[in-house]
C-alpha cells in the first residue's frame, strides 16, 4: 500500500448515504470534480456525535485501498466531522429537531410540589452546585431533606452514570422532587446534558424534574426535555422549595382569618338562636302543632267525603251493569223482538195502503190525461176526418176525385170529391 495513502484527510459532501442501525456505513464523497467510495465501520460510526445525511459537507479522516473484488479504490473513514460546523453543535441541532418533532419538549409538564419533603439531587458530589443546593434549601426550607445520588457530570461515561442514578431516584419511590444539575462549562464539557438517552430519561422520570446545567445563556437538551428549568443551581434550590418563614407567616394570617370568620360565624348563629327562642313557638308550644291537627281534620273530612263520593259512584255503576244485564235476558230480547214485528208489520201495511192510494191516484190521472187526448174527445167538440181508399187524408194532395168517407163523433158520412181547390187558391179567390 501506498504510505501516502495510510491517513489521508478528505473534504467532500456526502451521498448515496443510507443509515443502517448498528451496522457499517455505505456511502460516497464527492466534489465538483470527482467521487469516491467510503466505508465507515460499526466501531468509528458510533462514537460520531451527529448523524451523517446526504448532501452534507464533511471532513473525513481515513486510509485510501484498493477493494480486491470491484477492483474499485474506497477511503476507510476513522473520523468524520461537519466541515464549516462544530461536529458537537450539529449533533445538539440534529437531536434538538428529532426531539421535538416527537413531542418531548411540548409534552405535559409535571407541576412540582409546593412542600416537598425528600429531593433528590443527581450531581458531581464534589462539585459547588450540591453546596448551592444544601444552603439554599437550608436557608429557605429546613426541614425538607437533601438526598444526593452522585454522578459523573463530563466525560465519555458521564451520559450512562447520569441515567443510571436518575433511573435510582425513580425507584426509590419516597422523592417528591429531582433535581439534575452541574456548572458552566462549554459545549464539550455540557454534552452529557445533551445525549439523547439523558433527556429520554428525564422525559420518562415519574418525579417532576428541575435541570440546572450550565448558567443562564446555556441552553441543553436536558433543559428542554425537563419539567422545569432552573438558571442557577440557586435557582433550581429556590424553585423546588417555599421561604419556610413566609409560609409560616401566612398560616399564621390563615389561622387568624379562621378564627375571625368562625367568631363571626358563632355570633351569627347565637343571634339567631336568641331570635328563635324569643319566637312565639318556643313561648307557646302547643300552638307548634296546631295547624297540623287543623289540616289533619281536614284531611279525614275530606277522605270520608271522597270514600262517600266513590261509594255512591259505585252503586250507580252496579246499578246500570243490574239494568243492563236484566235487558239482555232472553225473555227480554223476545219481546223487544216482538215489538219490533209488530211496529214493523204496522209500518208495512201503512206503506202498502200509502202505495195503493198513490197508485190509483196516478192511474186515475193518467185516464184523464189518455181521455183528454182521445181522438173522439177531439171529434166531439166539432172536429171530423176524411178517408179515401181507407187512407187518412191529411193534405188536399192526396184527395182525388171520387167517392170519401167523412168520419164525426157520433158516426160517418159517404161524400163525393168533385172539386179540390188548395189552401192558395182558395185564398186568391
Amino acid at each position: 500500500m501506498d504510505p501516502y495513502l495510510g491517513k489521508v484527510y478528505l473534504t467532500g459532501e456526502i451521498s448515496n448515504f443510507r443509515l443502517r442501525p448498528h451496522a457499517h456505513q455505505y456511502f460516497s464523497l464527492k466534489d465538483d470534480h470527482a467521487k469516491i467510495n467510503a466505508i465507515m465501520f460499526r466501531s468509528a460510526f458510533e462514537k460520531l456525535k451527529f448523524t451523517p445525511e446526504t448532501g452534507m459537507k464533511v471532513l473525513v479522516v481515513g486510509r485510501i485501498s484498493l477493494y480486491g473484488p470491484s477492483g474499485n479504490y474506497q477511503v476507510y473513514v476513522e473520523r468524520m466531522e461537519p466541515d464549516g460546523v462544530g461536529q458537537l453543535y450539529q449533533a445538539y441541532e440534529q437531536l434538538k429537531r428529532k426531539l421535538a418533532s416527537e413531542g418531548l419538549f411540548t409534552a405535559p409538564k409535571q407541576a412540582l410540589p409546593r412542600f416537598p419533603k425528600r429531593i433528590a439531587v443527581v450531581t458531581s458530589p464534589s462539585g459547588a452546585v450540591i453546596r448551592d443546593i444544601m444552603t439554599t434549601t437550608k436557608r429557605r426550607f429546613p426541614i425538607a431533606q437533601i438526598v444526593l445520588y452522585p454522578a459523573l457530570v463530563q466525560g465519555q461515561e458521564a451520559a450512562d452514570d447520569i441515567v443510571r442514578q436518575i433511573t435510582r431516584a425513580n425507584a426509590n419511590g419516597s422523592f417528591d422532587t429531582l433535581i439534575i444539575g452541574r456548572g458552566g462549562g462549554s459545549i464539550e464539557d455540557l454534552w452529557p446534558f445533551n445525549e439523547e438517552k439523558v433527556a429520554r430519561a428525564i422525559a420518562a422520570s415519574t418525579l417532576p424534574v428541575i435541570s440546572s446545567v450550565g448558567h443562564e445563556t446555556d441552553t441543553t437538551i436536558a433543559d428542554l426535555v425537563a419539567d422545569v428549568r432552573a438558571a442557577t443551581p440557586t435557582a433550581a434550590a429556590e424553585l423546588a422549595v417555599p421561604v419556610l418563614s413566609d409560609e409560616l407567616v401566612k398560616l399564621q394570617q390563615q389561622q387568624t382569618r379562621l378564627v375571625n370568620a368562625m367568631a363571626n360565624r358563632i355570633k351569627l348563629r347565637q343571634e339567631r338562636l336568641n331570635q328563635l327562642m324569643t319566637s312565639y313557638v318556643f313561648q307557646q308550644p302547643q300552638r307548634l302543632y296546631e295547624t297540623y291537627v287543623q289540616r289533619l281534620d281536614n284531611a279525614q273530612q275530606g277522605l270520608t267525603q271522597r270514600m262517600q263520593l266513590q261509594l255512591q259512584q259505585r252503586q250507580q255503576r252496579v246499578q246500570l251493569v243490574t239494568q243492563r244485564l236484566q235487558s239482555q235476558t232472553p225473555l227480554a230480547l223476545v219481546r223487544q223482538d216482538q215489538q219490533q214485528v209488530t211496529v214493523t208489520t204496522e209500518r208495512l201495511t201503512n206503506e202498502i195502503h200509502r202505495y195503493l192510494t198513490t197508485q190509483e191516484n196516478r192511474v186515475a190521472q193518467l185516464a184523464s190525461g189518455l181521455d183528454y187526448l182521445s181522438p173522439l174527445k177531439i171529434m166531439s167538440r166539432g172536429y171530423s176526418y176524411v178517408t179515401q181508399d181507407d187512407q187518412i187524408i191529411r193534405q188536399t194532395a192526396a184527395l182525388k176525385p171520387g167517392p170519401a168517407t167523412i168520419h164525426l163523433s157520433d158516426g160517418t158520412a159517404e161524400a163525393e170529391i168533385k172539386t179540390i181547390k188548395p189552401a192558395t187558391e182558395a185564398k186568391h179567390d
